[in-house]
């Protein structure tokens, strides 16, 4: 499959509303949430605003001309907050780009563009059973806590 990764447009912002649905984990056997879920504060933290506040940095995966993912972090008081200087990360492909490879490799464009802005780490709050976990570590980042449902993860970048 070809695909291109680059940086999200302004005028793109507002497709990471849907990716951040697409991020949502849904357990096998699970109904998925209403998407009218995304604007429950405690999600809209990852979007609201994306482009103004300090930190904030996506890029997206297109294929065929169609955006087929993203990632995006910023500093926010969100699920894996470390700190007031760690950018947190939020990622999603659509279901049936997904174990190609792409959300790797948004990944490690990510945390190449936090090196090069200076960020000393990178967090991240996932669900255990969550598939993606096995990716997070294999880019580099580690488990620093966790509660029932979720590990934090961090990735340390110099």
């Amino acid at each position: 499959m070809d695909y291109i990764i680059r940086p999200v447009k302004e005028a793109e912002y507002p497709v990471l509303a849907d990716f951040l649905y697409e991020a949502i984990f849904i357990p096998e056997g699970v109904e998925a949430p209403p998407r009218d879920i995304i604007y429950q504060p405690e999600l809209q933290v990852y979007i609201k605003d994306f482009g103004r506040l300090r930190g904030d940095t996506g890029f997206v995966a297109e294929s065929d001309g169609r955006i087929v993912g993203a990632v995006w972090v910023r500093i926010m008081n969100d699920y894996g907050h470390v700190d007031d200087e760690t950018p947190s990360f939020a990622i999603s492909l659509y279901k049936e780009y997904r174990n190609r490879g792409i959300g790797t490799r948004l990944m490690t464009t990510m945390l190449d563009e936090l090196r090069r802005q200076g960020y000393r780490q990178a967090s991240l709050a996932v669900q255990k059973a969550n598939y993606a976990v096995r990716m997070y570590l294999s880019v580099g980042f580690e488990i620093i806590d966790e509660n029932e449902e979720e590990y934090i993860m961090l990735c340390r970048l110099s």
